[in-house]
């Protein structure tokens, strides 16, 4: 059983600090463009006929955002890919295309059976990269459990909870559920894992003395396991960095699957032309490649990602983001303010800030006003609402300089905001003696 002692969960600021080792390539400027061009393809051809329900369904799935998590992105690009596979059988391509009597068909055809290739190639990668993480975090998390009958019991009890597991879903799919209901259902067993972790956690009483020390989990990961999902908890700098590529992969494998859905069912009257076609392949070609890119970065990341830190340098890590930067939630209908007195013309006044964001991308307005000795004031930057920004200015007064942080106009949404200010004097050069201006 490896020691516990001295050690604290990961925090945010810790993953901030770790995450800076490894940053992510930016996603090639084909995925937003063919991404574009793809939903574009599939919403002329949903003008030409009313929509079923099924359409319905995975259009009202294509306008939403994706999900906030990580781990959800993984599982509905895994859904998505499985229904294009689907899509991408023999047995479900239009009839036309099954027999092709024409030279644009049958070369649609060998692209369809390429784009197969691809997805499932893709779709490996996934599913080994979705085993490999749980049971890293799983096989982790036992090393600081007791090596002997406890950790025996503990893991029958998930091996047995995984088969039942399992069993469920092996029923669901024997009874005729559709991909989606066998996905929904992965995803809800996924969120009972992440429940029960939870009340694990953040067992109290009798309970907790009886999982401390009768079962043998150290309280350190309690602690861990109790917090690393909360929304605003050290997961939350994870979803900051790495969330938008992933999301924007998200959507566009939603697009792509959109647009074979709708051009299967309109295929005698609208099928997609040479053109068309090779964007799609491009498409799948890009978001393929993409995809698997991204999975084996943040394969790397999660691994050499520790669960717990000495609390010396979790200490300094809060000290030095302390020392340089603050967080601040601004209320609804509310405005925060910060008030800098300048003793000094041509001081520099700087600031750096952004929102913490979660599911819903946000705004805050920001302005800068003096405020004169008789309490005139003038506006230094007008009013303007930002996620982000860095700035400066040389002041020209001596007087005291407000930076405000504007969120009136929100009536449900507080702001989540990390920022630094800075009020820095001026240089001034050393005065020179006649000897030295003589020399």
């Amino acid at each position: 059983m490896a020691s516990t002692e001295g050690l604290v969960p990961i925090t945010r600021n810790f993953l901030a600090s770790y995450y800076d080792k490894y940053p992510f390539s930016p996603l090639s400027d084909d995925v937003s463009r063919l991404a574009s061009q793809i939903r574009s393809l599939a919403d002329d051809l949903l003008k030409h006929s009313p929509h079923s329900q099924d359409e319905s369904l995975l259009i009202q799935e294509a306008d939403r955002q994706p999900p906030h998590k990580i781990d959800e992105n993984m599982w509905k690009n895994r859904e998505h890919i499985e229904e294009i596979l689907f899509l991408l059988e023999r047995s479900h391509w239009p009839t036309t295309l099954q027999q092709p009597s024409t030279p644009e068909d049958a070369e649609f055809a060998i692209a369809l059976a390429q784009l197969t290739e691809k997805l499932k190639n893709t779709l490996n990668v996934l599913v080994s990269f979705q085993s490999a993480n749980s049971e890293r975090v799983f096989n982790i998390v036992m090393t600081y459990m007791p090596q002997d009958f406890r950790g025996t019991l503990i893991r029958q009890q998930r091996d047995r909870s995984e088969r039942n597991k399992q069993a469920e879903v092996d029923a669901l799919v024997n009874s005729g559920g559709s991909i989606r209901d066998r996905y929904a259902l992965l995803w809800k067993q996924q969120m009972e894992r992440r429940r029960q972790l939870a009340q694990l956690g953040s067992a109290t009483g009798v309970y907790k003395t009886l999982v401390k020390y009768l079962v043998g989990v150290p309280q350190v990961l309690l602690d861990f396991i109790r917090q690393i999902n909360d929304d605003d908890g050290p997961m939350e700098e994870q979803r900051h960095r790495y969330g938008p590529p992933l999301y924007c992969l998200t959507a566009m494998v939603t697009f792509i699957r959109l647009l074979i859905f709708v051009s299967w069912r309109r295929f005698n009257a609208n099928k997609l032309e040479r053109h068309q076609v090779a964007v799609l392949v491009q498409a799948v070609d890009v978001y393929t490649s993409e995809f698997e890119r991204f999975v084996n970065f943040i394969s790397e990341v999660f691994a050499n990602s520790p669960f717990f830190i000495s609390a010396e340098v979790a200490g300094a890590l809060e000290t030095r983001n302390n020392d340089e930067y603050k967080e601040v939630s601004v209320p609804a209908g509310k405005s925060y303010e910060v008030s800098l007195t300048v003793e000094s013309v041509n001081s520099y006044i700087a600031w750096d800030f952004s929102l913490i964001q979660g599911k819903i991308n946000m705004d805050i307005g920001f302005s800068v006003e003096y405020t004169n000795p008789s309490g005139g004031k003038t506006l230094i930057l007008p009013y303007r609402r930002y996620e982000s920004d860095q700035g400066n200015f040389c002041t020209v007064m001596e007087g005291n300089y407000k930076l405000i942080w504007d969120n009136s106009y929100s009536t449900f949404f507080k702001k989540a905001m990390r920022y630094k200010v800075d009020c820095i004097p001026p240089v001034v050069e050393p005065v020179q003696s006649k000897t030295e201006e003589e020399g």
